[in-house]
């Protein structure tokens, strides 16, 4: 690991550990699934200013679709004028095409350091407590191979495919009528790239992704009222 990234590392240790020690006289073993899982919430608690204003660039940019089509077949021989062309339709409108990336380009940091926390047996210089923490049985460090001997991955694996219908229902139902067949099954497929994630990382790293996966499914369905 870098050196500039073992501050943070270090950081996020001792404030998790610190917070699954407050909650073990309660939760017992699950002390860490728990602490996992409030620190997902504050996370994403604090992007609800982000998640916004995503929002509203999404809806901006719904809005901006036949302005951008008509741009793009206009000057689809001339692609340096197209691009000054959106920039430009971009300023007047006050939004980005990628708006509706920035809760999810934030919350990369957060998942990495996640990944980091329970993929180590060694963290900030002492062994590392976190991965003592388990859940139905399976230690919250250990990946996919321990769906042999425990139910817990199955859990996980079968509430974000759950969560994944609701969030490809959701995505389907903002298209408009001109989105594409090729559009419309990316919209069906990717939000189930969460079950491949989490068949690669550490069971706390797939609860991370559960949590926050849900937290963006509730979210964007209050905010689409």
């Amino acid at each position: 690991m870098p050196s500039f990234l073992e501050a943070p590392v270090a950081g996020a240790y001792h404030l998790l550990t610190s917070l699954v020690t407050t909650l073990q006289p309660l939760a017992g073993t699950y002390a860490a699934v728990i602490a996992i899982v409030l620190c997902t919430l504050v996370v994403r608690l604090c992007l609800v200013p982000l998640s916004v204003r995503a929002h509203r660039g999404l809806k901006a940019r719904a809005v901006l679709m036949p302005q951008l089509k008509e741009l793009t077949e206009r000057h689809r021989g001339n692609p340096e004028r197209l691009q000054r062309e959106v920039a430009k339709l971009q300023s007047e409108s006050g939004t980005t095409l990628f708006a509706g990336f920035l809760p999810t380009l934030a919350q990369a940091p957060f998942f990495w350091l996640m990944y980091t926390l329970f993929s180590h047996a060694m963290v900030a210089g002492e062994s590392n407590q976190l991965i003592s923490g388990s859940l139905l049985g399976a230690p919250l460090g250990v990946h996919w191979p321990i769906i042999a001997g425990t139910p817990a991955f199955v859990v996980v694996a079968v509430l974000l495919a759950v969560v994944a219908w609701f969030s490809a229902r959701l995505q389907l139902s903002q298209l408009d009528a001109s989105a594409t067949p090729l559009t419309r099954r990316i919209a069906r497929l990717l939000p189930y790239g969460t079950l491949l994630t989490a068949a690669f990382v550490p069971l706390a790293a797939g609860l991370y992704l559960l949590t926050t996966t849900t937290w963006t499914v509730v979210e964007r369905t209050i905010l689409n009222r």
